[in-house]
């Protein structure tokens, strides 16, 4: 491409303060360093995550001005030096939970897939290999990267441990949400919980995230899957996914938590939000595990789930139900926060 190699001026959300509105401006985007790739910016959406650094949630997600954004794919504009499993024009998901594959967490035999380098980090702000922001706005101010990702821009640097090639004739509008949601739901009822034919799952919140453990869930056979939420309305899209059972908690005066198995803990919680647990309730047959990336391996594990989506054993069509240009970044922010939205996908092409 003409631009290898060269500094690049382009679109991009950048966040200035918690709170404040996403300013579209033109920014300046530095060619890959080693082991780093370029990429052109195709699809994105915005997920709680990204919705909890704008608003300033955690004194770790302060660093400003900063490019949010961590659901993405696209296309590879430009390698750096070392990148040999992906090349010009490749079809690539980012991932904000890398793999290396050479660390010691990488390689263990252990239920692990926290890389030692690349590892969800929302305390990171800049590139691993030298310290530094690839990114700069008209005034020649460095902006901060995000969850090793930042794709609220049409160009973008990260570490190729980050990204995940992907088929060349996989539908990129669809793949984008196997960078986050779909991935972490669906792979806390695949690889966390290790689901099997006839069990029974609850889910309790039935969000994109949720709704992505009642949909993996439904591809490994569960007999009963119980959704939970205070929200009336999100019972129609459960249905549609695939629980076969509502709760409402309000609307009952009996626990709706008794029982024994295990609880996974998804998603990011705001700060200083604490898990309340006597040790005693754990002593019933009960377990209590997190997953993060719903455990699974980006890099080595996430190809087969694109191709699973592709051969249409997981439905993902379900989760967007909002499409927006990439200067209406704002509406998308609104309609989430408003629980209007799954997934608003946002085009920048």
């Amino acid at each position: 491409m003409a631009s290898k190699g060269k500094v690049i001026s382009c679109r991009a959300a950048v966040a200035y303060g918690p709170g404040q509105p996403l300013v579209v401006e033109q920014v300046q985007v530095d060619p890959p360093q080693k082991m780093e790739v370029r990429i052109k910016v195709l699809f994105t959406s915005i997920c709680h995550t990204d919705l909890s650094a704008w608003k300033g949630e955690s004194e770790a997600q302060r660093a400003y001005p900063r490019i949010l954004g961590h659901e993405a794919s696209g296309v590879v504009e430009s390698v750096g030096e070392g990148v040999i499993d992906m090349k010009e024009g490749d079809q690539v998901v980012a991932i904000f939970n890398g793999e290396c594959g050479e660390c010691i967490y990488c390689k263990s035999s252990k239920k692990t897939n926290l890389c030692g380098k690349f590892r969800v980090n929302p305390f990171k702000s800049v590139m691993e290999s030298d310290g530094k922001c690839r990114f700069r706005n008209k005034d020649g101010i460095p902006i901060y990267h995000f969850l090793n990702t930042s794709t609220f821009t049409e160009y973008t640097v990260v570490d190729s441990a980050c990204l995940v090639k992907i088929d060349p004739h996989a539908s990129l509008d669809n793949m984008t949400l196997l960078s986050c949601g779909v991935s972490t739901g669906l792979g806390a009822a695949w690889n966390t919980a290790d689901v099997q034919t006839g069990e029974t799952v609850a889910v309790f919140g039935l969000g994109a995230v949720g709704l992505a453990v009642v949909e993996g869930a439904r591809t490994r056979g569960a007999s009963k899957i119980i959704g939970v939420d205070i929200n009336p309305e999100k019972r129609i899209k459960g249905e549609a996914i695939g629980i076969t059972d509502f709760i409402n908690p309000k609307e009952i005066d009996v626990p709706v938590h008794e029982g024994w198995g295990m609880a996974i803990v998804l998603g990011i919680h705001p700060t200083p939000k604490l898990l309340s647990l006597h040790p005693m309730e754990l002593f019933d047959g009960r377990r209590i595990v997190a997953s993060v990336f719903g455990d699974f391996k980006g890099k080595s594990q996430l190809p087969f789930l694109a191709e699973q989506c592709m051969a249409g054993v997981v439905k993902v069509d379900e989760f967007i139900t909002h499409r927006l240009p990439f200067e209406k970044i704002n509406e998308a922010f609104q309609l989430l926060l408003d629980g209007k939205s799954l997934r608003c996908l946002l085009h920048l092409s």
